[in-house]
């Protein structure tokens, strides 16, 4: 086929951006294209990099040793920033960004606060989103508190590659074991150490005994466990890999299920070998014969960024006015861009080189090259060769080079250009415009780590303006980004005005830019700013059916008011807007959107997430609404939620989610997020993230505690207000098949996973939140609650379990709180030392939940433990700097005194000896 009368645009520019799916593969047992970046705001150190080389070099055959000689650390690409120094061993990336990133090296968000964590908001089994390491850490300086940094990346990996948990939890440190004393959550059970207090206060610090708290009959929250230096316990990586004889997992022998571990509830009590076997890692591989080689580091240095765009006028652009969005979707693209251009014709001849934009004329030729007419066929492979030959102009080698291609045909030949695309170095994004774009270039995208994104025909959805915005920055720095603070449009008919608010918050303000778009007619526009100043000087572009301003400097902090009054019936009106940091020092407030999968086969639920951050602290209490829209522009409204049930991991983690099953078609679909932080929106500024590393507080050693240095303290119940805000975001777009309608109810309730049991005097009290009749949405018909004095019988054998009478029991709601109270019957099984109470929902079609998590109460008051350890009584760390120095200086002065005393007893003895003298 004819080449479709390409246009292409080189773009320097300083970001990257890509689909945020990490480029790790598996090759011969070994972890390729492992992807470790260095935060920009990281001051430069050159021992960073060294130390990283150092942790994943040790760090491979440890993890090695622990998975049976089966898997090992091959290649890793070191990220450096763009504002570090160059240096003749740094290399251009090819497809590696900071969104590709698996481990990220990044300031601490709060002072002392250089916990590592993995980003992990999905189920078990299912791989997270990156591990956190702060520049403290890597250099070395947290090793009494952490342990050695290889044995923790090792545990970090197990979160982010196998989806496995930790086998301790922070919010319940101890439990009521069958042996009828108060254990701490680990596994194995073997790890053996004692239990005490240590408090410091300004500088005095105590070591004393754990008490019995009356309400849990647990110990209070301030007791920690401080194991043994010396163990030989081998079992686990996950609970404390720092000691030195741990080198397994825990296994299905040695797994303590009774702990209620983040593993136990978050996995059904499987032990993490359970897990990891059962990964594809596992399954794809072979115990090795020979040891492994020695990682494979290479060092990437961002660079500038080059794009060209290669966009569609083929003869089918012409229809539903697809050539015009595709226009005001790159105008709005470029003119928030310095850039140079080349354009070329069908016959891949340059007509200009490299523009370099310094002002606005040259900005306003450019946007005048733009097609006007749409003709001719599709050869998207043509376009994306032409796009290569730019490129080259500037730089011989495409590594990290980006074509943004935008096409709404299906071309049977775009198959024949995968391999060269590959083998090139440089990225694809994919904005499909229509039902039938081509499906062969979202190989394309995921194979260099591009972007894909979609917008249906329906204008008023703005979807094409959001795709270009989503590529129009990325994340190397922050500040740099532009935001999206409001997209949204209308069909209008009766009533003539588009009417709404935008909220400029104090963390964002810098090049403010409202762009307004229509269909047929230029609409009368108001735009007020918060003190109520009108504010005029929109430019017009009639042709592209558009008008944009921006905001000199620094946009005002508050509510800026906009009225459109369309001047023709019916009319399309959108208004988009967008905007910077106002201070490269304070943080700005981002949303970040995405699914799941990328592709999905009905009738497989999918799972919207979206991750409301100001830097890396978690935004809690946002209203967030997604809106899926699919590929003939029917949307579905999906409120997210941050509550910890159905589809939410972790409450209050600032990741809100929910699933997605009203799918009404087979084909493409796109999600957008808006997000609104009102009065009632906090920022949980002082809270550990969860699944955080564990914390040794110090070591038992020859009987004696040797306390490590305070974890900083944090009020976890802190949270600050934070002003109103409004953000928007794409999520990208994602491909259902297998659709067949109308259709059948086949959604179960979601599980439930926050059960809680109470004792309440013979009572027990149950708390949970309510799923839906198709997991989150809706209302069940019943609830099922049974006991078992057997944890593993309830979990294996439920239905065989003691029911109790739900009679009385009217569910409410999904996402609602649900509450119970039963007294429980006798337990048939001998020797119970506990209660073991779990519930299973049932909806109107008789379809059940899986089993919740389980909950339990003790039959018994737990005996504390009665250990050899020293408490501030006969130990050293008992007595205060302060106390020693009063004893010190007391003791002094107690001399002091004696010696005087006794000098003048003697000088008196004297002179009373002596006879008497006269003058």
């Amino acid at each position: 086929m004819g080449l479709f009368r390409s246009t292409a645009f080189l773009l320097v520019l300083y970001l990257l951006q890509g689909s945020k799916s990490s480029l790790v593969r598996l090759n011969d047992n070994g972890y390729e294209d492992i992807i470790i970046a260095i935060d920009p705001h990281v001051p430069e150190d050159e021992t960073l990099i060294e130390q990283i080389k150092d942790i994943v070099t040790t760090a491979s055959t440890y993890l090695f040793e622990a998975t049976i000689k089966r898997l090992f650390f091959k290649s890793v690409s070191i990220l450096i920033p763009e504002n570090w120094t160059n240096k003749p061993q740094y290399i251009r990336p090819k497809h590696e960004s900071y969104d590709h990133a698996d481990v990220l090296v990044a300031p601490p968000t709060l002072p002392g606060g250089d916990e590592p964590y993995t980003k992990q908001f999905t189920a078990c089994e299912e791989k997270g989103e990156r591990i956190h390491f702060t520049p403290d850490f890597v250099l070395g300086k947290k090793l009494n508190e952490y342990g050695p940094r290889d044995r923790l990346f090792v545990h970090e990996w197990a979160h982010l590659r196998w989806g496995v948990f930790d086998e301790y939890n922070d919010n319940e440190r101890f439990y009521s074991a069958k042996s009828k004393k108060i254990e701490a959550t680990r596994c194995s059970k073997g790890i053996t150490g004692t239990n005490k207090v240590y408090k410091c206060q300004g500088n005095s610090c105590s070591i004393n005994k754990c008490r019995i708290d009356s309400k849990t009959k647990l110990y209070e929250k301030d007791c920690q466990f401080f194991p043994d230096k010396i163990q030989t316990e081998k079992a686990s990586i996950m609970f404390m890999q720092g000691i030195d004889s741990v080198v397994e997992f825990c296994n299905e022998e040695n797994h303590n299920r009774e702990a209620p571990s983040l593993q136990n509830k978050m996995c059904d009590l499987r032990s993490i070998w359970e897990v990891i076997s059962n990964s594809e890692d596992f399954k794809n591989t072979t115990p090795m014969v020979e040891p492994p080689p020695s990682p494979v580091f290479s060092l990437l240095r961002i660079n500038e960024r080059i794009v060209c765009l290669v966009l569609d006028k083929s003869g089918s652009m012409s229809t539903s006015d697809r050539l015009n969005q595709m226009n005001q979707g790159a105008k709005h693209f470029l003119l928030q861009n310095w850039v140079g251009m080349v354009h070329f014709d069908s016959t891949v001849q340059v007509q200009s080189k490299l523009i370099q934009i310094t002002g606005n004329d040259e900005r306003n030729n450019l946007l005048k090259s733009l097609p006007t007419v749409a003709d001719g066929g599709t050869s998207i492979c043509t376009g994306i060769q032409s796009g290569f030959e730019v490129m080259r102009e500037r730089n011989s080698q495409l590594n990290g080079s980006e074509i943004v291609l935008l096409s709404d045909r299906e071309d049977n030949t775009a198959k024949n250009c995968l391999a060269e695309v590959a083998n090139s170095g440089a990225v694809i994004h994919f904005i499909a415009l229509g039902p039938v774009a081509d499906t062969a270039v979202i190989q394309m995208s995921t194979i260099t780590g591009g972007s894909h994104l979609y917008s249906s025909d329906a204008a008023q959805n703005n979807g094409l303006i959001d795709a270009f915005a989503a590529l129009a920055s990325g994340n190397t720095d922050i500040s740099q980004q532009f935001l999206q603070l409001e997209s949204k449009g209308l069909i209008l008919t009766d009533n003539p005005w588009l009417n709404g608010t935008v909220i400029i918050d104090s963390t964002v303000g810098k090049d403010t830019f409202f762009l307004i778009t229509w269909s047929t007619n230029l609409p009368i526009i108001f735009l007020w700013d918060p003190s109520g100043t009108l504010m005029g000087n929109f430019i017009v572009d009639s042709v592209s059916k558009m008008a944009y301003l921006s905001i000199p400097g620094t946009a005002k902090v508050g509510v800026w008011t906009y009225s459109l009054q369309a001047q023709r019936n019916p009319e399309t009106l959108t208004v988009t807007v967008n905007s910077r940091a106002a201070n490269s020092s304070v943080l700005p407030i981002t949303v970040n959107a995405k699914m799941n999968k990328d592709t999905n086969s009905f009738p497989s639920p999918m799972i919207v997430y979206a991750e409301i951050l100001q830097g890396y602290i978690p935004i809690l209490g946002a209203k967030v609404t997604a809106f899926i829209e699919s590929s003939s522009g029917k949307t579905e409204v999906l409120e997210l939620l941050d509550n910890g049930a159905g589809a939410d991991i972790f409450k209050d983690d600032g990741v809100y989610s929910r699933y997605f099953i009203a799918y009404s078609e087979n084909g493409r679909y796109s999600l957008k997020v808006r997000a609104h932080g009102g009065a009632n929106a906090v920022t949980r500024n002082l809270r550990h993230p969860p699944n955080r590393a564990a914390y040794i507080p110090g070591w038992v050693v020859d009987g004696k505690i040797e306390v490590n240095p305070p974890r900083p303290e944090i009020d976890e119940d802190t949270q600050t207000n934070l002003e109103s805000f409004t953000r928007t975001a794409t999520g990208g777009a994602f491909v259902v098949s297998n659709i067949s309608l109308p259709l059948p109810d086949l959604y179960p309730p979601s599980q439930i996973t926050d059960l809680e049991a109470i004792p309440d005097g013979d009572m027990i009290s149950l708390k949970w939140t309510a799923p839906g009749h198709d997991f989150d949405v809706g209302k069940v018909k019943q609830y099922i609650i049974r006991t078992s004095g057997s944890i593993l019988d309830l979990r294996d054998n439920f239905d065989d379990a003691q029911q109790i009478n739900t009679t009385d029991l009217i569910p409410k709601e999904a996402s609602s709180k649900e509450s119970f109270v039963f007294k429980p019957g006798s337990i048939p099984e001998e020797n119970t030392t506990h209660i073991f109470i779990a519930i299973q929902s049932v909806d109107k079609s008789n379809l059940t939940s899986k089993v919740s998590n389980i909950a339990q109460i003790a039959l018994f008051i737990p005996q504390a433990d009665s250990d050899g350890c020293d408490d501030e009584n006969d130990h050293n760390s008992g007595l205060s700097i302060s106390s020693l120095v009063l004893i010190v200086v007391g003791s002094v002065v107690i001399v002091s005194i004696i010696l005087s005393t006794t000098i003048c007893i003697l000088k008196k003895k004297r002179n009373s000896s002596r006879p008497a003298t006269g003058f």
